[in-house]
């Protein structure tokens, strides 16, 4: 679509809250709408706060760059959670992103503007950031495809960082193919969409043992991925908690660190869940950071080796449907299932399962740095489950 189509829709869907600003690019597009956390030329950065100037950014984030050069037109800057430090897009500032399957519901965050912005036609994909499931869940909340990349496969350059070590770039898009070829714009890897997918029979898919047990799914969702998991085998995975906390640890303390100073002069311009997770970041003692960094080593290690004898693990996104907006929600189980693989910085690509009533999402988890077999097996499971 072209941009001002893009735009259009997206005015015309207003009541969804997807967008923080509209540019005036002119263009066929494709029209991307870009996370407003991302530097995006002639456009205010707000990573949806109130704390940065409110100046136009004068040049593109790397990533910006990249996709223009395949012709793609930036149609607007997607809303999100505050800062990105949460999942649900519910935004003290700008207001909350509506869910388009039921409005009274949460888009998931923290990339909800991104993941609304492609579920309802707004745009062609759009460009989220993953630092604990912010891809993944908006992805799965909304009924879209989301592509979180192996760590270090986008520049991450020109953007407000939440936690450096962990910060991921990816694209939101309608399905696996688009999120390939999006992803392929973002980075300089090429050749992500096989000329001849494979059936789903080639490839060797399983499921951690002992995983889905711990947190309790709602009937959607548990219904959804019963018709999933049935023929799965599980397998000895490195476990949940100890891939949770570490990455949790590390995060609090990088968050902190960049935040430190308006903590201590404007907390009041901050929303009460995020100057929360900030202040909690600021009582982390170092060791205790360095000891992260050392476990979060050698949980990467072991989750590589866990996923060597298959070609994929299926996990939920989220072990619940997308709640209600303002739902009070027990601290951790949103992200219970996708923070394991920031602290990891494995590929992964959430689809929409096969599922009537709200959006549920599968994670496909692949090997560090092997996006396209990751694309292969995904694009296998859409067929099939289509």
């Amino acid at each position: 679509m072209t941009a001002d189509e893009a735009r259009a829709r997206a005015r015309e869907l207003s009541h969804l809250n997807a967008f923080i600003s509209l540019t005036a690019e002119q263009g066929e597009g494709p029209a991307v709408a870009v996370k407003d956390l991302v530097d995006v030329r002639g456009t205010v950065t707000t990573a949806g706060g109130v704390i940065l100037p409110d100046v136009p950014a004068v040049r593109d984030a790397p990533v910006v760059t990249r996709i223009r050069a395949f012709g793609a037109v930036v149609m607007g800057k997607a809303s999100l959670h505050e800062f990105a430090y949460g999942a649900t897009s519910n935004n003290p500032h700008y207001g909350p992103v509506r869910n388009p399957r039921d409005p009274e519901r949460v888009a998931g965050g923290s990339s909800g503007g991104s993941a609304v912005a492609v579920a309802t036609g707004m745009c062609d994909w759009a460009v989220g950031s993953d630092t604990g499931g912010s891809i993944r869940i908006p992805a799965a909340f909304c009924g879209v495809v989301g592509f979180k990349p192996t760590l270090g496969s986008v520049d991450i350059e020109g953007v407000i960082p939440l936690s450096r070590t962990q910060d991921t770039l990816g694209p939101l898009a309608p399905d696996v193919a688009t999120a390939a070829r999006a992803l392929e714009a973002m980075s300089e890897l090429r050749d992500l969409v096989p000329q001849r997918p494979r059936p789903l029979g080639d490839f060797r898919l399983a499921t951690p043992r002992g995983w889905v047990g711990q947190l309790a799914l709602d009937q959607t969702t548990s219904e959804a991925w019963g018709r999933i998991a049935a023929e799965l085998p599980e397998i000895d995975f490195p476990d949940r908690g100890r891939l949770h906390e570490a990455g949790v640890t590390i995060l609090l303390v990088e968050a902190y660190s960049y935040h430190q100073a308006w903590v201590a002069e404007v907390p009041d311009k901050y929303g009460a869940d995020v100057l929360a997770l900030l202040r909690q970041g600021a009582e982390i003692p170092r060791t205790r950071y360095v000891a992260a960094l050392l476990e979060q080593a050698r949980l990467r290690a072991d989750t590589e080796a866990a996923l060597s004898e298959i070609d994929a693990l299926l996990l939920p996104v989220a072990p619940y449907v997308a709640p209600v907006i303002g739902q009070q929600l027990e601290r951790g189980t949103m992200l219970g299932f996708t923070r394991p693989f920031n602290t990891t910085g494995h590929p992964v690509i959430a689809l929409p399962a096969p599922t009537s009533g709200l959006p549920v999402g599968i994670q496909v988890v692949g090997r560090f740095g092997r996006e396209r077999e990751l694309v292969e097996v995904a694009l296998a499971l859409e067929a099939a489950w289509s």
